[in-house]
């Protein structure tokens, strides 16, 4: 059974980490321009640890894999992903960038980014099977990043609607919000708030008797298009809707949408509110995963709660 193991980098790792480049980066073929990874050393690395930290992996005791963390702003960069070619199909790639995400989940940090070679179509998979999408594209050289989710506890329905304003003032004409959750979780309450803050017409209601509504902009800027998609019964009621015809002018939101609203658009907001188990308790636990190259460039960001 393999034991494996991944730990924050730290000074003492140093040298591990300078052997596992070595050993991944000499073991790939050569390539135009040829990578820069083999002329890490104890130094380079020493100071890479000391300012972002990194990973070390470990197969039964030995050093399998590593990268370097380079923080920009909001964004964790991953450098020098490596795994020794001897451990290669273990898993140890996974393993590091699901730590990695997490690292970046606890710094708060809005996105994970990093760099791909075109030659390398394992490499390109690779990222693409982990979420990550092409931003942009230099050279050769292939910028991936994947938006992180955030996690809010949110302590009343006023506050539901502050989160719900504050993510309406990074939405754009296109964006497709897919909410679920439990019956009277918040949902719409946090629909109240995107309306609030794109500035809309009318009294944003649970859309239940009324599949869907259109909410235009009193500000000249896209409306919104509330669905409720809980009485809809596949994906063929949805489509009949026609939402096509005004999605890429309008804000829509889809409530109770998971397992249908996803096929509209590759780039959304899947939104998830869970309330507690006590029904006079008026907390709720609030969960935004953006899906897609549109978020990936971007991230989300809520400031105005506390991050869990």
């Amino acid at each position: 059974m393999t034991d494996l193991h991944v730990v924050d980098a730290t000074a003492e790792h140093v040298d591990e980490i300078v052997k596992v480049i070595h050993h991944a980066f000499s073991a790939r073929r050569v390539l135009d321009p040829p990578s820069t990874a083999l002329s890490e050393n104890a130094s380079t690395v020493g100071a890479a640890v000391a300012a972002s930290g990194g990973l070390l992996a470990r197969i039964d005791g030995e050093p399998a894999g590593a990268m370097l963390f380079a923080e920009d702003g909001d964004v964790l960069n991953l450098r020098r992903v490596s795994v020794n070619p001897r451990f290669q199909a273990r898993g140890v790639a996974s393993a590091m960038v699901g730590c990695a995400e997490d690292a970046a989940r606890r710094r708060g940090l809005a996105r994970v980014q990093l760099v791909a070679r075109v030659e390398l179509p394992d490499t390109v998979e690779f990222w693409r099977r982990r979420g990550y999408s092409v931003v942009s594209h230099q050279g050769q050289n292939l910028n991936y990043a994947k938006a992180m989710p955030v996690e809010l506890t949110v302590p009343t329905a006023e506050d539901m609607r502050a989160a719900g304003e504050e993510i309406a003032g990074q939405l754009r004409p296109g964006d497709v919000l897919v909410l679920s959750g439990d019956l009277g979780a918040g949902k719409t309450t946090f629909t109240q708030g995107l309306g609030a803050g794109l500035k809309v017409r009318g009294d944003i209601t649970s859309p239940t008797f009324v599949i869907s509504r259109v909410h235009p902009s009193l500000a000249g800027g896209p409306a919104l298009v509330h669905v409720d998609a809980y009485r809809l019964g596949g994906v063929a009621e949805l489509d009949d809707l026609d939402l096509d015809a005004s999605l890429d002018e309008a804000v829509t939101v889809v409530e109770w949408g998971h397992g249908l609203a996803e096929t509209l658009a590759p780039d959304r907001l899947d939104i998830v509110v869970t309330r507690g188990d006590d029904d006079t308790d008026e907390t709720r636990d609030l969960r935004i995963t953006p899906a897609g190259p549109r978020w990936a460039a971007t991230g989300i960001r809520l400031t105005a709660l506390e991050r869990n």
